[in-house]
């Protein structure tokens, strides 16, 4: 006889989320090249639509560019991606990002975020983490109208800043709080 308990059930949803969400990420197993070439293409994006990034990544310490977060929720989520850290324009390090919840929530979507660290404290306090959970040190810009993203990313003071862009999907809304940030080797 088999009894289920809450955590069995939640943690048995949120392993199959997160299947299904690594599943569609699109960047599949291929190895660093393929994050590296996605994660130029984000940036490449990234300036081109939002000009002002750029001007807060040459103040940055470091970058973490998620080219593709895929989220999907149906009472329970979840989302997963895989990244570059990069630190004066090289790569220095990959990093998956991971997140759970739950609640009144249904649908999917994928997006790409940029965390820019603008403190070398910040930099330094990510990299020795063993998982990194993004929290309230954090600033978010969405790129849902460019002079807003422009607006919030050059008067912050945040030692960390959020970019999030390129929504698409049937789910509204995407936040990186409680997001856990790991060191993977690609």
């Amino acid at each position: 006889m088999h009894t289920f308990t809450r955590r069995g059930v939640l943690a048995g949803a949120l392993a199959a989320t997160t299947v299904l969400a690594a599943c569609g990420n699109g960047i599949g197993s291929s190895g660093s090249n393929v994050i590296d070439a996605r994660t130029d293409s984000t940036l490449s994006f990234m300036y081109r639509e939002y000009p002002s990034t750029r001007q807060i990544a040459e103040k940055s310490s470091g970058i973490l560019v998620m080219p593709v977060v895929t989220e999907a929720g149906l009472g329970f989520g979840g989302a997963y991606g895989r990244g570059a850290l990069r630190v004066q324009d090289t790569t220095v390090d990959y990093y998956s990002a991971l997140s759970a919840s739950a609640g009144l929530q249904i649908g999917a979507q994928q997006y790409a975020h940029v965390l820019f660290f603008m403190t070398d404290e910040a930099l330094y306090n990510f990299r020795r983490a063993p998982g990194w959970a993004a929290g309230a040190d954090v600033e978010y810009a969405f790129a849902d109208q460019a002079e807003m993203l422009r607006a919030e990313t050059t008067t912050t003071t945040a030692p960390v800043i959020a970019v999030v862009f390129a929504q698409t999907g049937l789910r509204a809304g995407a936040t990186l709080e409680g997001t856990k940030y790991t060191r993977i080797i690609p």
